[in-house]
């Protein structure tokens, strides 16, 4: 099963850090916070079975591997179709994610948080599809249902499928490190918050 890891081998820093105009350091802790936070929305609005049908949609939308084949390249990424995924999973709750991403330890600040969001939702989406449909084969029986995306975000997260709120927030903790201190129970509480 495919990990946090290997979606963040997806990610071009240096790109991000050219365009962004920070050094590749500050955009590596940005994108390092920002990956688990949009993969973490997504679980808790895959925990709807609505929310798990809007996603699985979102991802057939998504799901030309053409964005990753051969290494992603930023001016290829459709941000305004990125914002409307940050949107989607969010909610009402965006200004809040973005804030709290931004006052974490090495993240940068709200504003290159509020940058960053769209560039990596595509690119995040992308991915995911390309795990849920079996690497470009047919989706797999088990994927059909709420639960199987579920499970798959889960996976990602290093966690199981049908986590709750507080069990989301535990996990982005450990994910984001100690120093995120209380923004893993935090973001954990608002991500239930995007469209479900």
């Amino acid at each position: 099963m495919a990990s946090l890891d290997d979606l963040l081998s997806q990610i071009p820093i240096s790109q991000i850090a050219a365009k962004l105009g920070v050094d590749e350091e500050t955009a590596t802790a940005a994108v390092k916070t920002a990956i688990p936070t949009l993969v973490g929305g997504l679980e808790a609005n895959a925990q709807d079975p609505a929310g798990a049908a809007s996603l699985e949609s979102a991802l057939a939308q998504h799901s030309d591997p053409a964005l990753l084949t051969g290494g992603v390249d930023i001016d290829q990424v459709d941000e305004a179709d990125g914002e409307k995924i940050v949107n989607n999973v969010f909610g009402d709750n965006k200004n809040q994610v973005i804030s709290a991403l931004g006052n974490t330890g090495g993240a940068g600040d709200s504003n290159l948080v509020g940058k960053l969001l769209p560039i990596l939702a595509p690119i995040v989406l992308a991915f995911i599809a390309k795990q849920f449909s079996g690497g470009g084969d047919a989706a797999p029986a088990q994927a059909q249902s709420g639960g199987g995306i579920g499970d798959l975000l889960g996976g990602l997260l290093g966690g199981g499928g049908g986590q709750s709120a507080g069990g989301l927030g535990n996990v982005l903790g450990s994910l984001l490190g100690g120093a995120a201190g209380g923004l893993g129970d935090l973001l954990g509480g608002l991500l239930g918050g995007g469209r479900k």
